[in-house]
């Protein structure tokens, strides 16, 4: 039997998953509640981190701990960050990493990497579904910090050193622990905002829509796995 682990930061990111996965079993594990669904012959856990990378980091852990998950996607939104990339348009990470942190502390010292690459089947996988669904998608770098953007100034200082296609609170912190325990991952994103100085206004908007347009792709994911 396949396992597939879901993680999503809000309850936002994860009412229309769970909508479309009634009569979940749930289990209790490092005080998270894992949701528990069979689909086909794939079990399928999905699971509320929490905001920000801790929360994210603890989360992922235990899912792997417990369920020893096949593959890991973090589901959710983002802010855009790419001239190209605009409100509910997907990002499909390649890799992730930390917008707040010297990476000379992980590549330096353990785990010597601080770049966590998204396994290539998951990408092609949300990319083909993201295509089925008539979604505009885009691989990229999506990076994570301890704030949400919403200021031009801060924007631009992370598009100058890191380039990324979507910022989020969580993305690195999953990518982090699948790298350490090897089980692949991939972060699809929906944008709901593009990280400026509107940002806070785009979010509250666009929240409901672009979690709904990420939870329609991943539950077409589980169905093909």
């Amino acid at each position: 039997m396949k396992t597939i682990g879901i993680i999503g930061a809000m309850p936002s990111e994860l009412v229309d998953i769970r909508a479309g996965l009634p009569d979940s079993d749930i289990q209790k594990k490092a005080g998270f509640d894992y949701y528990v669904n069979q689909v086909g012959d794939t079990r399928v856990v999905h699971v509320c981190s929490g905001i920000a990378k801790v929360n994210a980091a603890v989360c992922t852990q235990a899912l792997i701990d417990t369920f020893a998950p096949d593959a890991i996607i973090n589901a959710g939104i983002a802010g855009g960050m790419n001239r190209d990339v605009h409100v509910c348009d997907v990002v499909v990470s390649n890799e992730v990493l930390p917008h707040d942190l010297d990476l000379h502390f992980l590549q330096d010292y353990p785990p010597y990497c601080g770049i966590y690459p998204a396994d290539k089947a998951l990408m092609d996988l949300a990319l083909k579904t993201c295509a089925e669904f008539e979604v505009k998608a885009f691989t990229g770098r999506i990076v994570s910090g301890e704030a949400f953007i919403s200021d031009n100034a801060v924007k631009a200082d992370i598009l100058n050193r890191l380039n990324p296609y979507a910022v989020d609170m969580e993305s690195s912190a999953v990518g982090h622990c699948a790298y350490l325990n090897q089980v692949p991952f991939v972060s699809i994103r929906c944008i709901s905002d593009n990280a400026d100085d509107e940002g806070a206004m785009s979010f509250d908007q666009f929240e409901k829509i672009a979690a709904k347009r990420v939870a329609d792709i991943v539950l077409r994911m589980v169905e093909i796995f």
